[in-house]
Formats: C-alpha cells, structure tokens, sequence
C-alpha cells in the first residue's frame, strides 16, 4: 500500500526519479563540503547547507505538483505564458537591470529575475504541444517546422543579445525536440547547415567588430567602481543598437582567450584581476586524478563561489577524474 502511494505521488519514470534523486545526494555532499571551511570561519556551520536542501525540498514539491496537472491544463495557458515571456523579453531589451555588463534582468513587484527563464519553459510547452498535434504515421508533418521556426527564432533572437550562452542552449534544446518529435531529416539537416553558417558569421563578426581589450579594460575597472559611478552609468543609455551590440567586446575577449596557448609564469599572474579562474586552476591542477577526498578541499577556502559558480572545480579537487566524470 505503501509503494502504491508513493507511486501516485511520483509519477512518471521511476529510473529518472533514481537519477533525480542521487544527483539531489551528490550535490547535499559536494555543497556541504565546499562550504564546510567558510561556514566554520564564519561560525555559521549550517547555513549553507540548509539553504541548500531547503531549495531542493521545495523543488521536488514543485515537480510533483507539476506531475499531478493534466496535459489540458498546460495546452490552456501555454499561450498565456507565452505572450508575457514575449512582452518580458522585450521589456528587458529595452529596459532590462544591467549586471556585469549584460542587461538580462528586471523587477516586477520586487522581485528580481531573467525573462529568459520564463521563455525557457514557455517554448518548450509551445513545441512540444506543436509535434504532438501534428504527427502522422510518417512523422511530424511538414508544416511542423515551419511554426517551430518562426516561434522559437523570435524568441531566441529576443535572448541572443543579452545572454548568448542561454540561446544556444534553447536552440540546441529545440533542434533535439524536433529530432524526437519526427520531423523530417532533410528539414533538420537544412537548419543544421544553417546553423553552422550562421555560427560562422556571427563569430566572424564578433572577431571583427568587437574590442576585447576594451572588455578587459571594463572588467578591471569595474572592481573599483563606487556605487555612485556604477548608479551614473546604467543612466546612460547606449541605445537600442548599442544594447544588441555592446556584448561583442565580452564575447571576443572569451573567444580569444579560451583558444589563447600563451604561457603565463605563476609569478607573473594576476590574481587580482583573474582570483577566481587562478584559484579554480589549482583546485583542478591539484587533484593528482584520483582527488584528495570529500572534504579534503584546500581552494574552498580561496574561491568565493566555492559551492554555488565553481563547485565543479572543488568536486574535481576532492574526487578527481571520476569525479569530473
């Protein structure tokens, strides 16, 4: 009887219930002991840790109310939340909170968030709902990709400016719907070859107009920026073309200085402009493949977003390889 109830409460498929589950396990583990040091410093031992599975309790909350909502219900609001996701991204584009450098955030009642969030979730609803009404015995009708096309372009484009890591993964998330979803190859093959033309372009572009050394510059001197300075320049507003292109300085400096095979002495490394990407590189450096064990951490000490932005590094330290893995 016991079984029967749990069952009625998770529903769906219990192996990714499972994997669900021992991922919640592995990140109590892995956020606990890379906060353990500073908690101690700080003489608040439990804090971060109960924050932490207070998030992931009311999460699991979230998804069995989730799980318990009938289909009809998500095809009545999908474009309710759709419009808003649209409206919102607009919103953000022309008004959106700047916070280093990108603009992806607004208020609303005081609460703070990204839109891109919601159009996340708003999108997939959309397509799925899309290839569920029109399959046929052949696969998804052709007619399938001409709406997918046009509803998750405006949105990813609404995105791209603003958060081009987010619109990647949706237009990645999108294509793998469709391949699901049984739309014809020769359409998903087209939009691939697109793809790539496009990536290329925009890369070009990138490398061509943007300025990496005035990102670094802009980097740098945000560290000393006073709360005044910072308040004077989100005045200043770049305008509605210099708000699509003022990321192209930021994504050049990332393109080049993830290919860039220059060696810098440890003695010359500036840990006052690079602490955290220096610190994460010794956390891994130092892990000797095998790890040095949970809780065995030295870098949690030295990374401020030890347990949230740069957890992997401190769980490749403790556990190595297979941790990594």
């Amino acid at each position: 009887m016991k079984n029967k109830s749990l069952s009625n409460i998770f529903k769906g498929d219990k192996v990714i219930w499972m994997v669900f589950f021992f991922l919640c396990i592995i990140s109590i583990i892995e956020v606990y002991s890379a906060s353990s040091s500073l908690s101690y410093t700080g003489g608040n031992y439990w804090s971060p840790i109960i924050y932490h599975c207070s998030i992931l309790v009311v999460g699991i909350a979230l998804m069995v109310v989730v799980l318990n909502i009938k289909c009809r219900y998500f095809k009545l609001i999908t474009p309710i939340v759709l419009g808003m996701s649209i409206l919102m991204l607009i919103w953000v584009l022309v008004a959106g909170q700047s916070t280093n450098g990108a603009s992806r955030w607004i208020s609303f009642a005081g609460i703070q968030f990204q839109p891109s969030e919601l159009g996340k979730g708003a999108l997939v609803l959309a397509i799925a709902q899309i290839l569920s009404a029109m399959q046929t015995e052949h696969g998804a009708d052709r007619k399938a990709f001409k709406y997918i096309m046009w509803l998750s372009g405006g949105i990813i484009l609404l995105i791209l400016g603003e958060n081009l890591s987010t619109a990647m993964l949706i237009g990645l998330t999108v294509v793998l719907m469709m391949f699901v979803g049984r739309v014809p190859f020769n359409q998903l093959g087209r939009l691939i070859g697109f793809i790539v033309l496009l990536g290329v372009f925009v890369l070009s572009m990138v490398m061509l107009v943007g300025d990496d050394k005035k990102a670094e510059d802009e980097l740098s001197a945000k560290q000393n920026l006073t709360e005044q300075t910072v308040a004077a320049q989100q005045e200043e507003s770049p305008g509605f073309i210099g708000k699509i292109l003022h990321r192209a300085d930021t994504w050049k400096a990332r393109v080049k200085k993830f290919f860039s095979n220059e060696y810098v002495a440890p003695k010359d490394y500036d840990l006052d402009k690079d602490a955290q990407v220096a610190h994460a590189n010794i956390a891994i450096a130092s892990s000797d493949v095998v790890g040095k064990g949970p809780g065995n951490s030295n870098e949690r000490d030295f990374l401020s977003q030890a347990f949230s932005d740069f957890i992997y590094a401190i769980i490749i330290e403790e556990g190595g390889i297979e941790g990594a893995i």
